[in-house]
């Protein structure tokens, strides 16, 4: 494999190569850091946690606005293509068309203690909202896989450490945060991103997505439009064992945002557009997987509060969007598209192979043979 360059839109931080790096083809412009950092204002931290032989897991924090705007509230919209898994604080959500603190993603198990440690960063951090209400946003997808799902091994001090750690800028891929122990296609999958610049008139604007991807069946992958699984079926562990769960099963998290002026329901039109970009590598959707998406825009700074009125209503009491035409956002549909699909593959590319509980060993994708597949060259299944 060539040296990748130094440049974040073709390794991580810690000088993984991403999708990129192997010259899959992908379309699209992506931004400076093809990342969901690539929104202004929108940070980025990780607890991960590997510990003995059994615990791989963390916390993944986003923060739309950064530390800074955690209570200001952005437009917001969310979509389930399948309802095996779960968002916490959906029901506001869908209520008031915003979102006001952090995303939060960790496992399947471990969704209270993150929930509480939003709450305790918020007393310590932000004490006037936390004289409110607090509806903390967190998902989760399910690595019992590799790790010991039932332990108490994430705390609410974890998802502290993962929204104080969030940055701007490049982001680190794979098996970090909440992705350190999840599975993709039967490969080790994990945390991914990427973004896209949308040109509108005078204006560009940014369009980013980030996954938490632990979905797929191997013979599904699809990769720049090359069938890649059924190509890539050996070393399989996940699915050639006795594993309870089907090829399939297990859960994606996606994350949209866009610092373009939409409206709530225009949110939820983006979140609804996350399924053709991960249908893009080869997913049918699992029953046994719950696929949760989330889309915000952070324009429109100031608007969407919700406030205990302290005195009567006036003339001047109104809301303003300013908000791109419906006729107009196509552009940002595609770009959600395919940046779902690239943060997607970044999760598979980057991630490295990891043993866990009981033995357990998911592989990484191997980047040669994948190069070899996606240059035309025949391989057999036990090339």
């Amino acid at each position: 494999m060539n040296t990748p360059t130094a440049s974040p839109l073709a390794v991580t931080p810690s000088g993984r190569p991403r999708a990129r790096a192997l010259g899959i083809r992908l379309d699209g412009t992506p931004g400076p850091a093809n990342a969901l950092t690539d929104v202004p204002g929108v940070q980025i931290g990780y607890t991960t946690l590997v510990e003995g032989s059994s615990v791989r897991t963390g916390v993944t924090a986003v923060l739309p606005r950064g530390r800074a705007g955690v209570g200001l509230p952005c437009a917001a919209g969310r979509y389930s293509l399948n309802g095996n898994g779960e968002m916490t604080g959906g029901s506001w959500l869908d209520e008031t068309g915003s979102l006001a603190g952090p995303v939060m993603i960790t496992n399947t198990h471990a969704v209270g203690p993150v929930h509480r440690g939003v709450v305790d960063w918020t007393v310590a951090n932000r004490p006037e909202l936390a004289r409110q209400w607090l509806l903390p946003v967190v998902a989760e997808t399910w690595d019992g896989y590799l790790n010991d799902i039932n332990g108490p091994h994430v705390r609410a001090e974890h998802a502290v450490a993962a929204i104080d750690s969030a940055a701007p800028g490049p982001v680190e891929e794979g098996c970090v945060g909440g992705g350190t122990g999840m599975n993709c296609y039967g490969f080790k999958g994990g945390s991914g991103t990427s973004s896209r610049v949308v040109e509108y008139g005078s204006a560009r604007y940014t369009v980013g997505a980030f996954v938490q991807a632990n979905f797929g069946e191997r013979r599904e992958l699809v990769v720049a439009g090359v069938p890649v699984g059924e190509r890539l079926i050996q070393d399989n562990p996940m699915e050639d064992s006795d594993w309870f769960a089907p090829g399939g099963a297990g859960s994606v998290i996606v994350l949209v945002g866009t610092d373009a002026p939409l409206l709530p329901g225009q949110c939820q039109a983006l979140a609804r557009r996350v399924p053709m970009g991960l249908a893009r590598t080869g997913t049918t959707g699992s029953h046994f997987s719950g696929d949760i998406f989330l889309a915000f825009s952070t324009a429109n700074a100031g608007a969407l509060t919700s406030v205990f009125p302290q005195s009567p209503a006036t003339d001047e009491d109104y809301d303003t969007l300013r908000h791109i035409p419906w006729g107009r956002i196509d552009p940002f549909y595609r770009a959600t598209v395919q940046a779902v699909e690239e943060a997607v593959l970044n999760a598979l590319v980057t991630a490295h192979e990891t043993g866990g509980r009981d033995g357990h060993r998911t592989p990484a994708i191997p980047h040669d043979r994948l190069r070899a597949l996606l240059a035309g060259k025949t391989l057999t299944r036990d090339a």
